[in-house]
């Protein structure tokens, strides 16, 4: 029977040299950006665990909490909060566009040797000591993934299950046009290696807390359509979060529901962190419109399907300015 693997060519230089630091290192903190996603939670832990069976010393770290339904991920509770002043070896970010998108991580993580920067962002800026950024590839978890062959660290099951979930959400579930045929290979090369697709689709898919349900309900009531219904968007205020009993976190994906609607062509969710702190999350399902160059207006980014930023600002002045900038793009691509 033939087997299936993932062909690997010759390290490039550029993993060599991250192989090279991380042999070097005994303690390693492994960090992700605020309100982690799936690909954040399984490349961290997916390497995390690499690591540690290498006999590393690892710290996980995130500011926020990891969303309840990936807690399955991590039993044994290896995510944390940061504490301390840490004293790394080495630091991996994963995930992350920017360094201040590690939020409160990076004043703990100052006591370092050397920082590693492992992300897929188009808008990612290069901040760490080592940079592997490859934007062609549809998640970080494929990156981490990479990693561990070219370094023959073995991937466990349970390794495979954190990397799998990290390709699978940030594809959309193999969905999304920045799916490459290289990744259906990764993703059937972790189930060979274990990945529980039943769990994982059960966990990941099938879930949703009654809280996520309650905003559902709320999102469809009231969301907006503009712009011969090209642009549609929603306001979450922390009103809304009480009333649901839902947390941030639970928001994760709605935007979706706004995007599959037939005519929209950009969807917004505008989140009100603070009375004039605004999280604006886009989404496109029309290539010739870059969400990532919307959101860098506001000094955010991401790809140019899905991008999002924090915008200080009234919410009435946030929205105005981010539906003006949304109707010009889609204008200038009629």
């Amino acid at each position: 029977m033939e087997t299936l693997a993932v062909p690997m060519k010759k390290t490039p230089r550029i993993v060599q040299r991250i192989i090279e630091a991380i042999n070097q290192a005994d303690t390693i903190c492994i960090a992700g950006h605020v309100r982690p996603d799936g690909d954040c939670i399984g490349a961290q832990l997916g390497l995390g665990l690499a690591l540690r069976a290498e006999g590393k010393r690892v710290s996980v770290w995130n500011e926020d909490q990891t969303p309840e339904k990936l807690a399955f991920l991590d039993p044994e509770g290896l995510l944390e909060r940061p504490r301390g002043n840490g004293d790394f070896d080495c630091v991996i970010a994963v995930d992350s566009a920017s360094y201040e998108r590690l939020g409160s991580v990076v004043e703990h993580i100052k006591n370092r040797r050397i920082l590693i920067n492992i992300d897929h962002h188009a808008s990612n800026t290069r901040f760490g000591d080592i940079n592997w950024v490859r934007t062609r590839e549809p998640s970080t978890g494929e990156l981490v993934f990479r990693l561990l062959k070219y370094a023959r660290w073995p991937i466990t099951p349970r390794i495979a299950d954190c990397l799998f979930t990290a390709v699978s959400t940030d594809t959309g579930s193999f969905q999304y046009p920045s799916t490459r045929p290289a990744t259906f290979v990764v993703a059937g090369e972790l189930v060979k290696r274990g990945a529980n697709l039943g769990t994982i689709c059960r966990e990941v898919y099938q879930s949703f807390p009654l809280s996520r349900v309650k905003l559902l309900r709320y999102l469809f009531s009231r969301f907006r359509l503009i712009h011969k219904n090209q642009i549609a968007y929603f306001w979450l205020r922390p009103a809304d979060f009480a009333r649901s009993g839902a947390d941030p976190a639970d928001a994760e994906g709605l935007i979706d529901h706004l995007r599959a609607i037939e005519p929209v062509i950009v969807a917004c969710v505008f989140e009100q962190v603070e009375p004039e702190l605004i999280r604006v999350s886009f989404r496109s399902k029309r290539p010739s419109v870059d969400v990532n160059l919307i959101a860098s207006q506001f000094g955010g980014g991401g790809h140019a399907a899905a991008a999002g930023a924090r915008i200080v600002g009234t919410p009435q002045v946030v929205q105005r300015k981010v539906l003006a900038a949304v109707r010009r793009a889609l204008d200038t691509n009629d």
